[in-house]
């Protein structure tokens, strides 16, 4: 299964997205990389980078962030890592999140769940 890593600058908000996924997947591997180590906000590498290792395997990972320099920070892992399977999806991340986990446990490839993540972008909620 394709692996899931939600990235914000918010620890809570960054758990919150995976739960809120997890109701809809609940065996998609989707791992949750928000805030700084010592609990404030930003984003950190580690804590990216951990969180690929844990949901990681040959079909790729998905990273999903929510702005900012979460997208500066996910490029960063992604450049360290160019040797695996890793791509950044420009998408809203509760509405992504949502997606791409349901995509990754029906079996969908990277490909497949990227494509459909091109639609939650434009989708009008009113």
């Amino acid at each position: 299964m394709v692996g899931i890593v939600i990235v914000s600058h918010s620890a809570k908000l960054a758990e919150g997205v995976v739960d809120l996924a997890r109701m809809m997947a609940k065996t998609a591997p989707i791992a949750a990389a928000g805030g700084l180590e010592d609990g404030s906000f930003g984003t950190s590498f580690e804590k990216i980078s951990n969180a690929v290792d844990e949901v990681y395997s040959d079909d790729g990972v998905l990273i999903l962030m929510d702005m900012g320099s979460a997208v500066m920070t996910a490029e960063m892992v992604m450049e360290s890592m160019e040797d695996r399977k890793i791509v950044l999806a420009d998408c809203p991340v509760a509405e992504g999140a949502v997606t791409a986990a349901v995509g990754s446990e029906a079996g969908s490839d990277l490909e497949e769940i990227l494509a459909d993540l091109e639609q939650v972008g434009t989708q009008k909620k009113l």
